[in-house]
């Protein structure tokens, strides 16, 4: 059993920007593996550090298509993007709250993996919208903050009762 939990808005730890990681080992690989646990048992299918309470740079994905494996990505960063899609997203750090939001198409990211190598990745489809979305949790961005202004407006009622029901039963640190 993880000793992670998810934490949800509003959360400090989700509008930080998330710390490099500087070593790979086992603690880390212990982490992603926490995290990746804690995805499943929520239905996600991608997860960042910060969602756990820990302003790391380590987010985990797997999108559950068959061609395609599962990824601990460290230090991602986006080096291209192509085309651009809207597409309906939610969040398990902001649960039963969804909007549409554009995203790049496809995407070219550079990252370490769980075995301290770089790598880089070319994904597209809901691949990539994962990653960016993820991603965006490294850096203290909440996919509500990507939407259009009518939408947004719709969706305040939701986000303040989300902010209020949130009476410090998960603690700042994810623990």
């Amino acid at each position: 059993m993880s000793k992670l939990q998810l934490v949800t808005y509003p959360a400090s730890v989700l509008r930080k920007q998330a710390s490099a990681v500087e070593n790979v080992d086992g603690e880390l690989i212990k982490m992603a593996d926490e995290m990746f646990e804690i995805m499943y048992e929520n239905a996600g299918i991608g997860l960042a550090a910060p969602q756990v309470g820990l302003s790391n740079q380590v987010l985990v994905i797997d999108v559950r298509q068959d061609d395609l494996p599962t990824y601990v990505l460290i230090n991602p960063r986006v080096i291209k993007r192509e085309g651009e899609v809207e597409a309906e997203e939610g969040c398990l750090s902001l649960p039963e709250i969804f909007g549409e939001v554009k995203r790049a198409e496809r995407v070219q990211v550079r990252y370490v993996d769980q075995n301290g190598e770089e790598q880089t990745l070319e994904a597209e489809g809901l691949l990539a919208r994962a990653i960016q979305h993820e991603m965006d949790h490294l850096n203290g961005v909440l996919f509500i903050d990507r939407l259009g202004e009518t939408r947004r407006r719709l969706l305040d009622q939701q986000i303040r009762a989300l902010a209020e029901s949130s009476d410090g039963k998960t603690r700042e640190d994810g623990r």
